[in-house]
Parts: C-alpha cells; structure tokens; sequence
C-alpha cells in the first residue's frame, strides 16, 4: 500500500493506515517530528510562526526524501515575558521532555530508529528538553532549523532573534495572508542581551512589542531565500546522511 502514495506527497502518519506506516519504516525507518510553539511573536505574526515554519519544511522534506512526517506537537517551552500576550500557550521544560519521552518510545516500540525533531525555536530550555528524551535505542537528531549564518540574506541583523526580519520574512513567503505588516514594530537588543534571552536568562522586556530585531525590513523575495537556505542546509546534514539499518 505504501507504494500507492503519490511519489512527491508528505508521509503524514496521520493520514495513514497501519500497514502503509509498517511499509514505510521498513524502507526507511526514520520519523519527522516538528515541535512547534504557541508564542507571540509581536503584533504581526500569528501565535503559531513557528509551528507553521517547521510544519511546512517537515512535510516539503518528507515528500522529498520519502521519510514519515509526525503530526505537530504545537506547543513549547516558551520565554517568560515581562508583560502578558493574550493566547500564549507554554510548557515547563520537564513536561515537554516527558511528552516527547512517552511518544517517542511509542513510536520506537513500532519500527522506529532515529527520529528527526524540528524546531523553529532558539530557546536553550526548548531544545534542552528535545535533547535530553531518551530512547531505548533509536538515534534521537534535534535540528534548529535557524542554526545557519543567514549574514548575507539579511538588511538589518547578522542572526535570527524572533518576530524579526527572519521570522517575518519566510511568513511572508509561507503564508502572506497571516502576517499584518502595518503592525511590525523594531525592537533591537544587544548581542549580550540576546545571548542572555536565548538561554532563558532576561525575559521579553516590557518595552518590546514581543518581537526582537527587525520585522519592517521583511519581504517575501527574502523569506523564499531564507527558506530555500535552510531546506538544503537540513537535506544535505541530515537527510541525504545514510538513514539506520538497525
């Protein structure tokens, strides 16, 4: 049955019988899983840019490389916040790591080994609990899809920070109907502060619109660009790597 499925479609386990999933990890038994966030992101973008970034890349690689494609676990371990955004949605870092713990070992114990976690997610405490679940033996890969030098793709930043020129930009190629560019609003920290911010050490300030860095020099030319840089970078490290024979 596996056989069946159009060639240039997502493996979405969701959408799957048994026997077409048994299929398929018996080919290649490798598992995507997107871990997404509920989060502000400034007044622009929706609570979701993460979970619709590593969404959209995890079902554009699965229907590449053929490998099975998770549904999304949408939610995260989320940066405090000085002030309250109406909608987010956080996890304390042990539930997050508990959840993937429990889901992940289901999957193992039906042909699973290795699982490819996406996140779209700079946050030290996030990843720590990604990076730490443990497996009775399948090979566990953590990929921050923003781990990559976009220096030359950017006007106003040298990295990623968040709502930003980034974020904003590939939402703009992704899905331009949910980004309300009359509401970005710049907001820029210095490299101390946002190492600081990135491991969960200084929240959101109060003076920030919830967004980091530099929203209004986004475009969609720009988000295409990003994200073509970030598809290939993650194809050539991870999935054209020999997948696991055991």
């Amino acid at each position: 049955m596996a056989s069946s499925l159009p060639a240039d479609a997502p493996r979405r386990l969701k959408e799957l019988v048994p026997s077409q999933v048994a299929a398929l990890l018996a080919d290649d038994p490798r598992l995507i899983v997107p871990v997404g966030t509920c989060e502000q992101h400034g007044p622009h973008l929706p609570l979701g840019c993460d979970t619709f970034i590593v969404e959209r890349l995890a079902d554009d690689l699965s229907a590449e490389f053929g490998v099975l494609r998770a549904p999304t676990f949408e939610y995260g371990v989320n940066v405090d916040t000085e002030r309250a955004f109406a909608g987010n949605g956080s996890l304390r870092k042990k539930t997050l790591h508990r959840a993937l713990n429990d889901l992940l070992a289901s999957w193992e114990a039906s042909g699973v080994r290795e699982f490819i976690l996406l996140t779209a997610h700079e946050h030290d405490p996030h990843q720590e609990a990604m990076a730490t679940v443990i497996t009775a033996g399948a090979r566990v890969r953590v990929v921050d899809i923003f781990n990559i030098d976009f220096a030359d793709l950017l006007q106003g930043q040298t990295e990623p920070m968040h709502g930003d020129e980034v974020d904003t930009s590939i939402m703009l190629h992704l899905a331009p109907e949910l980004v309300h560019m009359e509401l970005a609003q710049d907001y820029m920290m210095s490299r101390e502060e946002l190492r600081r911010y990135r491991r969960g050490w200084l929240k959101v300030p109060k003076g920030s619109p919830g967004s980091i860095g530099r929203p209004t020099l986004a475009t969609a030319e720009k988000g295409r660009a990003l994200y073509d840089r970030i598809r290939g970078r993650i194809s050539e490290r991870v999935f054209l790597a020999p997948a696991p024979t055991s």
